[in-house]
């Protein structure tokens, strides 16, 4: 069984061009859900001082960090050669975070090494999701 791998990073959360405020985030990848990444962020940075946690396709992020992407709520991309923007949409707005793309580049690499390209399905446990769905867990 693989590890869950998590990355503490350092972001720039942009709250006003140019203004920004440092803060820490972690990268999580479970290969138990292979098709997914996380991003954690401490709670003092939430509205209601809950911890906050955003999750989205692993391809996305590989994607944002070659060029423009996502159509969702969530959008990646490149910003210049060392930075990356990540934009999270929710209800209560819109958060634009700038992090280093060789940060980015370095959890995609371990997450790649966990589960390959093409092997996700080999990590998926169907039945268990089938179920969650249907709601018999």
């Amino acid at each position: 069984m693989s590890q869950v791998i998590e990355h503490n990073v350092k972001a720039q959360l942009i709250t006003r061009p140019p203004a920004t405020r440092p803060l820490a985030a972690t990268l999580h990848y479970d290969p138990a859900d292979p098709l997914a990444v996380r991003i954690l962020f401490p709670s003092d940075i939430s509205l209601d001082g809950g911890d906050v946690a955003w999750t989205f396709s692993r391809d996305l992020l590989d994607a944002g960090l070659r060029g423009p992407a996502g159509e969702g709520d969530v959008h990646v991309w490149p910003c210049g050669l060392e930075q990356t923007v990540i934009e999270l949409h929710a209800g209560e707005g819109v958060a634009v975070l700038e992090f280093r793309s060789a940060d980015l580049w370095g959890f995609l690499r371990c997450a790649y090494d966990a589960v390959p390209v093409g092997r996700e399905d080999a990590h998926l446990d169907l039945e268990e999701a089938l179920a969650a769905l249907l709601g018999n867990v």
